[in-house]
């Protein structure tokens, strides 16, 4: 038996879901997928199903730098993953985390509302986000909701949304889906000008779990020495093939399935 691993080490700072769709679960299925090893800090506790989310509680941000500080002083982090935060002192504690891990890429998920639509945090958590992680991070992967609320423009379009948020960040995903339109369009953005679209088909039905499953695999992709752009698809057909195959194990939202069934 091999003592070395060979695979990227991805930190995920994000919240525990107990249906298993959604949270450092997903994380930890997207990044087995793409032939990563997850290292799970968790950031909140949810009650919550695949319908909705009825309550949170975020932990204290010591014990979320405790987690983090064990990880990195074992592991040799390779990229860190950012999902649900859910407090103004959680993105302090994350920018104290990122502080000894120069160099290293951030890919910040802004969850602020769950699939259901139930808020995962306070507005001003998204705004905190935007001005102190943003700029630190490698890239942001919101949907066009999320994307919405943190440039505070209720009605923009990606393209409106994406030159308000530039300024803090270097590279901007925003993902569709959430009209009814027949194709889904995504959108890479760069702070250079350079954009890149990407398109898919439309699927049937509400997912819960794949804004986590995206930014995760992305992590991953990011993790393992590909480049943006082409991370950037790798995620987006891969999450794509996590939707199709989704399962309905609840009254709720599908969830995909991110691992192959000899794996689930």
């Amino acid at each position: 038996m091999s003592g070395h691993c060979s695979r990227p080490v991805v930190l995920c700072l994000s919240g525990h879901d107990p249906s298993g769709g959604a949270g450092l679960q997903a994380d930890i299925e997207a990044l087995i997928a793409q032939g990563c090893h997850a290292a799970p800090a968790v950031t909140a506790l949810t009650v919550q199903d695949t319908v909705n989310v009825i309550d949170f509680r975020v932990l204290d941000g010591a014990w979320v730098l405790a987690q983090a500080d064990a990880v990195i002083a074992d592991l040799p982090v390779a990229a860190v993953k950012l999902g649900m935060l859910g407090s103004v002192e959680m993105v302090e504690t994350v920018l104290a985390i990122m502080q000894k891990l120069p160099g290293i890429p951030l890919i910040c998920d802004p969850v602020l509302r769950a699939g259901g639509g139930g808020a995962l945090g306070k507005d001003e958590v998204g705004y905190a986000m935007r001005e102190r992680l943003f700029p630190v991070s490698t890239i942001a992967t919101p949907n066009l909701p999320e994307a919405r609320i943190l440039a505070e423009l209720p009605e923009g379009s990606a393209d409106e949304c994406a030159e308000k948020l530039l300024p803090f960040i270097r590279h901007l995903l925003i993902t569709g889906g959430h009209g009814d339109e027949t194709e889904v369009h995504n959108r890479l953005y760069s702070r250079d000008g350079s954009r890149y679209d990407f398109s898919c088909q439309r699927l049937p039905g509400s997912y819960h779990g794949s804004g986590c499953t995206l930014a995760s695999a992305l992590a991953g992709r990011l993790a393992l020495g590909e480049d943006l752009a082409s991370a950037v698809k790798s995620a987006l057909d891969y999450t794509w093939r996590t939707l199709r195959d989704a399962e309905a194990p609840g009254r709720g939202q599908y969830i995909p399935r991110r691992l192959p069934l000899d794996l689930a």
